[in-house]
């Protein structure tokens, strides 16, 4: 019995770990490596069609190079996209959620659906 406790709690333990947090996008650099739930606006994005990965930029939390927080589709996940991110985002109340990541010392999410990012009504 005990040890089916100990392994309940280790298993409770490693769950709060790796649950979901909310956060301000400000606060991005601050919460490398967690998964997180972030509801900002998109002020500008930029899709590299001919660049490396053919990676999509959303800007979150202010313009470029002042945005908190990238948002990277690479080129081999726009189809899960509806809509060309870089036209449909812009200008939108959004919430991500998605792991932080830096890159070039600056945070980002990598979006690799639709899911990760919800416009909100």
């Amino acid at each position: 019995m005990k040890k089916w406790l100990t392994g309940l709690c280790l298993l409770m333990a490693g769950t709060a770990i790796h649950a979901q947090i909310e956060i301000k996008v400000e606060e991005a650099a601050k919460h490398i490596g967690d998964s997180v739930k972030i509801c900002t606006k998109i002020y500008g994005a930029k899709y590299f069609e001919n660049g490396k990965n053919a990676p999509t930029l959303l800007n979150a939390g202010a313009k470029f190079p002042d945005a908190p927080l990238t948002l990277v589709i690479f080129g081999d996940k726009r189809n899960a996209f509806k809509n060309k991110p870089e036209v449909y985002y812009v200008d939108k109340e959004v919430c991500i959620t998605g792991r932080i990541i830096l890159f070039k010392d600056k945070p980002e999410i990598i979006l690799t659906n639709e899911d990760q990012i919800v416009v909100k009504e």
